[in-house]
C-alpha cells in the first residue's frame, strides 16, 4: 500500500470516476491510474469500485467504507508534512486562501497587505468562488482557510469560525428619489427596479426574507455575484443596488451615493474556516488573526478541540 494508490482512488471519487481526470491532475498516465487502483483493490481483497468494462462508473459498498479512511489518511499525511515544515521553515510556504467576491475584493486586501509584512516569504494564493465553491475547496485540500458569508457553517466538516457583522446598504445614482430625506422603506425601495446579488451570496437571502416578512415582491432586474458589477449597473439606470456596506467606497464610487439599509435586512456575518482536523502551520494562525484580532491563536485551537467552536467565540465577534 502506498500514498499514490490513496491519490488514486480519492481522485477518482472527486473527479466523477473519470480516469483521464484523474491522470491529469496526479501528473501520470490513465493506464498507471488504473493499475494503483486495482494494485490496491488487490491488497485489500476487496472492489473499490464498481465497473462497465473499463470504466469506473460508482463506489462499491466496501469502496464507500473504505474512502473515508482514505480521506484520513491522506490529511493526516499532510498534516504530517505541515508540522514537519512548520518546525523547519516556520516562517516559509504555501498559504491557499478560498473567498467569494467580495471577500477577496473589499475585506481582503488589507490583510494580505499587512501578513505580507509579517511574513514575506510565505506564497499566497488567492481562490475565488461561490460560497459552497469556497466549502468544496476547504474539503478538498485545495484550500486552507475559507472566507465567506453564506454556506461555510453547513458543513460539520469545517471549523468555522466569526469574524465580523455587517449590513447592506442601497446605491443609487445623484438625484434619485430616494435621496430626498424621508425615511428609506422596504415600501418604497420596492417602488424601484433592483440590481442586488445572486441567491446564495453576501446575505441575499436576508434581503429576500425582508421582503417576504412584509409581503412584498421586489422587482429583481438583475443579480450578480459582487458588487463592482452591480454598481456598474446602478449607474447604468438599470436600478437600485443592494449592496455590502463594505462595499461602497464614497472616494471610489463618486457617481453613486449610498444609504443606510441596516435597519431593513438583518445583520450578516462574515465566518472564516478550514478542514477539521487540519494542522494550522503558525502563520495561519497569524492570518486568520489578522483578519479578525478577535481570532487569537489561542481562541482557534479552542474552537479546533470543541465541536461548537463558533458558540464559544461568537459574542466575542
Amino acid at each position: 500500500m502506498n500514498f499514490q494508490q490513496l491519490r488514486s482512488v480519492r481522485e477518482a471519487v472527486r473527479r466523477g470516476f473519470n480516469l483521464t481526470e484523474v491522470a491529469n491532475a496526479l501528473h501520470t498516465s490513465q493506464p498507471g491510474v488504473s493499475r494503483q487502483i486495482r494494485e490496491l483493490e488487490d491488497e485489500l481483497g476487496i472492489e473499490l469500485f464498481v465497473r462497465a468494462g473499463k470504466r469506473l462508473t460508482g463506489l462499491t459498498v466496501p469502496g464507500a467504507e473504505v474512502l473515508p479512511i482514505i480521506e484520513r489518511l491522506l490529511a493526516d499525511a499532510e498534516n504530517l508534512r505541515n508540522a514537519s515544515r512548520d518546525f523547519s521553515q516556520h516562517d516559509a510556504g504555501p498559504l491557499s486562501i478560498a473567498a467569494t467576491h467580495s471577500q477577496a475584493r473589499y475585506a481582503l486586501p488589507s490583510v494580505v497587505r499587512d501578513f505580507r509584512e509579517l511574513y514575506p516569504q510565505v506564497t499566497l494564493s488567492l481562490h475565488q468562488g461561490s460560497p459552497r465553491q469556497v466549502a468544496e475547496m476547504l474539503l478538498s485540500g485545495e484550500a486552507d482557510i475559507g472566507v465567506a458569508t453564506e454556506a461555510l457553517d453547513q458543513y460539520d466538516q469545517l471549523v468555522t469560525l466569526p469574524c465580523y457583522r455587517w449590513t447592506h446598504s442601497v446605491v443609487v445614482p445623484h438625484g434619485h428619489p430616494l435621496l430626498d430625506g424621508e425615511p428609506l422603506t422596504l415600501q418604497r425601495l420596492a417602488r424601484f427596479p433592483m440590481v442586488t446579488y445572486d441567491a446564495g451570496y453576501t446575505g441575499r437571502s436576508h434581503i429576500d426574507e425582508a421582503f417576504a416578512k412584509e409581503g412584498i415582491q421586489p422587482r429583481i432586474v438583475l443579480s450578480a455575484m459582487d458588487a463592482d458589477v452591480i454598481k456598474t449597473y446602478v449607474e447604468l439606470g438599470m436600478g437600485v443596488g443592494v449592496v455590502a456596506s463594505i462595499a461602497y467606497d464614497e472616494e471610489r464610487d463618486r457617481n453613486l451615493c449610498a444609504i443606510d439599509a441596516g435597519h431593513l435586512f438583518a445583520v450578516n456575518m462574515t465566518r472564516i474556516a478550514f478542514r477539521r482536523g487540519a494542522f494550522l502551520r503558525a502563520y495561519i494562525f497569524a492570518l486568520i488573526e489578522t483578519f479578525a484580532p478577535t481570532l487569537t491563536r489561542a481562541v482557534v485551537e479552542q474552537a479546533m478541540r470543541n465541536t461548537n467552536g463558533e458558540e464559544l467565540i461568537d459574542d466575542q465577534v
